[in-house]
C-alpha cells in the first residue's frame, strides 16, 4: 500500500509518494507563478494550484498499481482567500497569506472591534494575512464580487474540491481564518456577523485526518488511480510539516525555516498567549498549538541571492562566511520584506542592512540575513519563554534548515539542540501520515508519528557562540523600536 501526500507552498507544489513503512518512494514538484499587482499585494490563480496537481499526481504514481494507492492528505498553504460562485468558479485571484493589503482592515478589527474581543471570539487577534481581514476588503473593493460568494474556501481546501467535490477543511487551517472558535471547534457566529457572511458560505470542519471524501470519476481517470482513494481533510501547512516531523502531544516544538518562518509549540490543552503576539490554533493530531509565524525567512535568502545577488548558488556563498565571523557580524538585517505578523503585527514593517562599513563584504551581507531570519525567530522563542513555557529542544524542516551553516546559526542564537528527521519532507511527509491514518493503518497521529518518525542528526549549540550570539540579539531587538514610526512614512 502507498499514499500521497501534497504540500500546497507558496512557489510550488510538492508531491511524495509515501509507503505504509514511511519511506518516501519518489517526489514531484511543479512550480506555478505569483503575482505582486501591488506593493505589499500577492495573489496566485487557484487553477494554476490545480493544472499543476493534475500534470504531477500521473507522473508520481508512474509504473505503481493504481490499486495499492489508497489515501491522499493534504497540508497547504493558509489563510490564502478562495472565493467561489454559486457554480463553484473562482470569482477572483486567491489572496495569499503574504499579502498585506488589509492594513485599513485589520486596524479596523484591532481597534474597533477590540483585540480583547476578537481573542474571546477566535482565540486570536486580527493579522494582515488573516482570511477575515481579506473578506472585509474584498466587501468593501470589490463590492459585486463579494456579493457572488457562495463558497469561502482555503487553498488546499480547493483542492480537495477539485479531487472529491466536497466542499471541507480541518480545524488546523481553519484556525488561521479569523473565523473560527478555536477552543470550542465552530465557526464562530460573532466573526461571521461581523464580516457579513453566512455559515452556509464555508466549508464544513473535520479533523485532519477525517476521510471527507473519495475521488470523483473523472479525477481519477485523469490521476490514473481507482475512484475508491480516499482524500482526508489534511492541515495547514505548518500544522502538517509539525506532524511530520512528530512535533505531536504535549511540549514538542518546530521550526520551520520555509518562504515563511514558524516555531510551532504542540499541547494536548487549549491556551492563548494574554498577548496574542503568538497564534492560538487547533493541531491536525487533535489537540492544540501555539505559533508564532514570520512572514519572510528563507525568501529572505532567495531574495538576497537572486535578485540581488544574482547567483543561485546558495552554499557555494555561504561557504565565504568564516567560523570566526559567526556571532561577531556587525552589520544586521531586519527581514520584514513583507511586513511582518508574530510578535510584531506590523503590515508598515520593511527589510533594512543596519551597520555597513566602508568594509563590509558581500559574505558579511549575507551572514546578516541569515543571522536576522534567526533573531526574528528568537523574538517568537522569547514570548514563549514569557509564558513560562520551556522549549529544551526542537525539530527543524523546511528548505533553509537544509543549510547546515543555517543550522548553526540558529541553534545559537536559540542556545538549544535543534534535530533534524530522517526524513524531512515538511507538510507533504505530514500529509501522507495523515492519509495513512484515514485509511486506518494506524489508531491515531500520535501512533502514525511513533512508528514512523526518526531523528537523523542534531546540531547542538556552543557556549561561547551562544554567548556572542545573546549579545547580538540584544543589539538587533532594538533596531525594530527605533525605525518603527519611519517605516509608515516610506510607504
Amino acid at each position: 500500500m502507498v499514499y500521497i501526500g501534497i504540500d500546497l507552498g507558496t512557489s510550488a507544489v510538492k508531491l511524495l509518494l509515501v509507503d505504509e513503512s514511511g519511506n518516501v518512494v519518489r517526489e514531484v514538484t511543479k512550480e506555478y507563478p505569483i503575482s505582486f499587482p501591488h506593493p505589499g499585494w500577492s495573489e496566485q490563480e487557484p487553477e494554476d494550484w490545480w493544472s499543476a496537481v493534475l500534470a504531477s499526481i500521473p507522473e508520481l504514481v508512474s509504473g505503481v498499481d493504481a490499486g495499492d494507492v489508497r489515501a491522499i492528505g493534504l497540508g497547504g498553504q493558509m489563510h490564502g482567500l478562495v472565493a467561489l460562485d454559486d457554480r463553484d468558479n473562482v470569482l477572483r485571484p486567491a489572496i495569499l497569506w503574504n499579502d498585506g493589503r488589509t492594513a485599513k482592515e485589520t486596524d479596523y478589527l484591532n481597534e474597533v472591534i477590540g483585540r480583547e474581543t476578537l481573542s474571546q471570539y477566535t482565540a486570536n487577534i486580527a493579522f494582515a494575512g488573516f482570511t477575515a481581514p481579506k473578506l472585509l476588503w474584498m466587501k468593501a473593493n470589490e463590492p459585486e464580487k463579494f456579493r457572488k460568494i457562495a463558497k469561502i474556501m482555503l487553498p488546499k481546501d480547493y483542492l480537495v474540491y477539485k479531487m472529491t467535490g466536497v466542499h471541507a477543511t480541518d480545524y488546523s487551517d481553519a484556525s488561521g481564518m479569523l473565523l473560527l472558535d478555536v477552543q470550542n471547534k465552530r465557526w464562530s457566529q460573532e466573526m461571521l456577523e461581523i464580516c457579513g457572511i453566512t455559515e452556509s458560505q464555508l466549508p464544513k470542519l473535520h479533523e485532519s485526518w477525517e476521510c471527507v471524501g473519495t475521488l470523483k470519476p473523472e479525477v481519477a481517470a485523469a490521476f490514473g488511480l481507482s475512484a475508491s482513494v480516499k482524500v482526508c481533510a489534511g492541515a495547514g501547512d505548518n500544522a502538517a510539516a509539525a506532524v511530520g516531523t512528530g512535533t505531536v502531544g504535549a511540549g514538542g516544538c518546530n521550526i520551520s525555516l520555509g518562504t515563511s518562518g514558524t516555531v510551532f509549540i504542540s499541547s494536548d490543552r487549549f491556551g492563548v498567549d494574554p498577548h496574542n503576539a503568538l497564534h492560538a490554533f487547533a493541531h491536525a493530531d487533535g489537540g492544540w498549538h501555539l505559533m508564532g509565524c514570520m512572514l519572510s525567512a528563507a525568501s529572505c535568502n532567495k531574495w538576497w541571492m537572486d535578485e540581488v545577488s544574482n547567483d543561485t548558488d546558495y552554499s557555494r556563498e555561504q561557504a565565504k562566511i568564516s567560523p570566526d565571523k559567526l556571532g561577531r557580524n556587525h552589520v544586521y538585517f531586519l527581514p520584514y520584506l513583507m511586513g511582518e505578523r508574530s510578535p510584531i503585527n506590523d503590515t508598515s514593517a520593511r527589510g533594512t542592512f543596519t551597520g555597513l562599513t566602508m568594509d563590509t563584504t558581500h559574505a558579511d551581507m549575507t551572514q546578516a540575513v541569515l543571522e536576522g531570519v534567526a533573531f526574528a525567530i528568537r523574538d517568537s522563542f522569547e514570548v514563549a519563554k514569557s509564558l513560562g513555557i520551556e522549549i529544551p529542544r526542537s525539530n527543524i524542516c523546511g528548505g533553509g534548515a537544509k543549510s547546515p551553516l543555517w543550522r548553526k546559526i540558529l541553534a545559537n542564537v536559540l542556545g538549544i539542540p535543534l534535530d533534524m528527521v530522517t526524513t524531512e519532507q515538511g507538510p507533504g511527509y505530514g500529509g501522507a501520515i495523515l492519509a495513512m491514518v484515514a485509511d486506518g493503518k494506524f489508531a491515531s497521529v500520535q501512533e502514525a508519528c511513533d512508528k514512523l518518525v526518526t531523528v537523523a542528526s542534531t546540531t547542538e549549540p556552543e557556549s561561547e557562540l551562544t554567548r556572542l550570539y545573546d549579545e547580538r540579539y540584544n543589539q538587533f531587538k532594538e533596531i525594530y523600536p527605533a525605525m518603527k514610526f519611519l517605516f509608515p512614512k516610506l510607504m
